[in-house]
């Protein structure tokens, strides 16, 4: 079947789910949580055939890595997302104009979603279950970095579909190709929404030469500024954290900014990245703090290219300021707009850092590891939107649906 056809019946399949109720929907999703638990074997075994041709030192690798306790946190996600409520239907605005027209705007599926993502197996469950407990077909493009993952979980979502007799087609796997890339992003008139999960390579690609609209996703360069007000033992908690809980993420920290009066705490601050080998590239006044309390091998000269770069592994930039404002003109100039963060004491600070920040989410005195649609409870995400259309953030059920006006009559006609 040529591409075309399969994203015609793709958009067919989108129509055909809304006549499906609530409790039909809920009731696969429930069954899909329990197959990726009786088919973890048969992915984690897939998965290892893509573990096997990366190389471990990749930046990526941890992204790819799938393990029992990571598959059995995606069917509770898939589970959490079965029990939440419905965002179809709501009825978001309603009004009876002078005419007596009766107006309500109600939320409605977008139709069909693609998302296109690198060595992420994850996705693949986590959008086949927001896509479809929010109304919509979708449409997938994995990497080939991920093939067999990939594969395997689609496989196993469609005979879970097979069992209810609901057509394969809700969901389609496209070949990890650039030519199955291409078509996907010149889709118009079979794909609604296409949205990019991946590097700041793959996102400017789909920007660019993509004639359908687009929602940019995951390119996290996240700050956290250590105030001159800031508790150094909630700044150590946090800024591990940040950094070293999992460098891969788009949520991770990438430069710690640090205010010149506690400068003094660097070498504290720093104490548990030394245990994981985190290199620093410093300023020239961190390094005069940290050059006896941190190791040589560890610690290089910052360059302007160190600023603003999204290192996903253990590396961090760090960077000097003389006041909260030079550390906010930093994150302008530098951030992407995803998660940053204050550490201070001074409520006065925290408010003007958060109103000042623009970014999707801006945090005092927590880790910027939190910016993730299930932390938030919203269920799992299909990506973090670093721009201001439409959304913004964790991308959860609410976020992937449209909207249409309801508008009710008894005869009305307009005047010329």
């Amino acid at each position: 079947m040529s591409l075309q056809n399969r994203l015609k019946a793709v958009k067919q399949a989108g129509r055909e789910l809304q006549k499906l109720d609530e409790a039909g929907i809920n009731n696969i999703l429930l069954a899909v949580s329990q197959a990726a638990l009786e088919n973890s074997e048969y992915i984690l075994e897939e998965n290892k055939k893509d573990l096997i041709e990366m190389s471990p030192e990749d930046p990526k690798y941890d992204r790819l890595k799938l393990t029992p306790d990571r598959i059995k946190a995606i069917a509770s996600d898939i589970k959490n997302v079965a029990s939440l409520p419905s965002p179809l239907g709501l009825e978001l605005f309603k009004q009876t104009l002078p005419n007596g027209l009766l107006l309500r705007k109600i939320s409605v599926p977008f139709g069909v979603i693609g998302v296109i993502y690198e060595a992420r197996p994850n996705v693949s469950f986590d959008v086949f279950s927001l896509c479809f407990k929010s109304g919509s077909a979708c449409v997938l493009k994995g990497g080939s970095d991920a093939h067999n993952s990939n594969q395997a979980i689609i496989s196993v979502i469609h005979k879970v579909l097979d069992q209810f007799n609901y057509t394969r087609d809700i969901v389609e796997l496209l070949p990890s190709d650039r030519e199955s890339t291409n078509e996907l992003l010149q889709a118009e008139g079979f794909v609604d929404l296409l949205i990019p999960r991946g590097s700041a390579g793959l996102i400017n690609y789909v920007r660019k030469n993509a004639t359908i609209p687009v929602i940019e996703t995951g390119i996290g360069i996240c700050h956290t500024y250590f105030d001159e007000f800031g508790d150094l033992d909630k700044g150590i908690s946090i800024i591990t954290n940040a950094k070293t809980r999992r460098v891969s993420v788009c949520n991770a920290m990438e430069c710690l900014i640090i205010h010149k009066s506690r400068l003094k705490d660097l070498p504290a601050l720093c104490a548990n990245l030394e245990k994981k080998n985190v290199i620093l590239y410093v300023d020239n006044q961190a390094k005069q703090v940290l050059d006896s309390n941190y190791p040589d091998t560890l610690l290089k000269d910052a360059t302007e290219g160190d600023y603003g770069k999204e290192f996903l592994d253990y590396k961090l930039a760090i960077k000097t300021v003389d006041d909260i404002d030079e550390a906010i003109d930093h994150i302008f100039i530098n951030g992407s707009k995803h998660s940053e963060c204050i550490i201070t004491e001074d409520e006065k600070n925290g408010r003007y850092f958060q109103q000042l920040v623009d970014a999707a989410c801006v945090y005092k005195n927590a880790s910027t590891a939190f910016t993730d649609g299930a932390q938030f409870g919203l269920g799992a995400e299909i990506g973090i939107s670093t721009q201001k259309l439409h959304a913004r953030g964790p991308m959860a059920l609410a976020e992937i649906t449209s909207y249409k006006w309801l508008i009710d009559g008894e005869g009305q006609v307009r005047n010329p």
